[in-house]
């Protein structure tokens, strides 16, 4: 197994194609989609564009669709959530499917969609996605971080180089023989380096600066937890996704 980092969906190559990609949007799609399909979610349904998202939910039933929808940190006009993971009450998306679309995690996903296996990580899911990984024993993988609009983000940095620790631990590979790029090397060492301060991390950030100005303190917190969710998000057919 070789694994790739990336920081944004404009810095990952599509061909060749690898044989897993992660994609990667701590704050917020990712664990987001996590959370949703952990409390039953059908599915979650991904859209760029905000336009497309609303005239496919429109062919779901009424009582079965939820609509998501961010741009800069804020919820869409006309959605029925935003894109706080702390928004979504079980009773409520059971059995639904969530028409979702943010600033960049869904551009992440479209960017490897072609992947033979495409799943989505969040530190709240984070074993999950390593115990999949030390299952299939993909040959390279493609960790996918959606930063901000095309830029660098510590957060989803951070939750590649925990994936990496995590496969480090749990396989016989040293790093040499992992890392695929220098970028895996050092989404582990950031990993290494805030551990342990991971809201700490989350708040220095500039994604997540935007979001406690918009009052989102709690999101940071809970989007900075590890391996609370044992749920792995997997397409199974381009933008929709379920729990494996």
């Amino acid at each position: 197994m070789k694994v790739f980092c990336y920081h944004t969906p404009e810095l990952t190559p599509t061909d060749p194609i690898p044989t897993c990609a992660v994609a990667i949007d701590v704050l917020r799609a990712t664990t987001t989609i996590a959370t949703v399909l952990a409390s039953g979610a059908e599915a979650v349904q991904a859209f760029s564009d905000i336009d497309k998202l609303m005239a496919a939910s429109e062919n779901w039933p009424e009582d079965k669709r939820l609509r998501a929808g961010e741009r800069g940190g804020a919820k869409v006009e006309g959605c029925d959530f935003g894109n706080s993971p702390l928004e979504y009450d079980a009773d409520r998306v059971r059995d639904a499917r969530l028409f979702l679309s943010t600033t960049n995690g869904t551009r992440a996903l479209q960017r490897v969609e072609n992947a033979p296996l495409l799943v989505t990580a969040a530190l709240v899911n984070r074993q999950a996605v390593v115990n999949f990984l030390c299952d299939r024993a993909p040959d390279t993988v493609y960790l996918v971080g959606s930063g901000w609009q095309g830029s660098f983000s510590l957060e989803d940095t951070v939750c590649a180089g925990a994936i990496v620790a995590s496969l480090l631990d749990r396989t016989d590979f040293s790093l040499e023989d992992l890392a695929g790029n220098d970028e895996t090397v050092a989404a582990l060492a950031l990993y290494q380096q805030w551990r342990d301060r991971l809201v700490s991390l989350m708040k220095i950030a500039s994604h997540g600066q935007r979001l406690l100005r918009l009052g989102n303190d709690a999101d940071l917190e809970y989007c900075a937890k590890e391996d609370i969710l044992d749920v792995l998000p997997i397409q199974k057919d381009k933008g929709v996704l379920v729990s494996s």
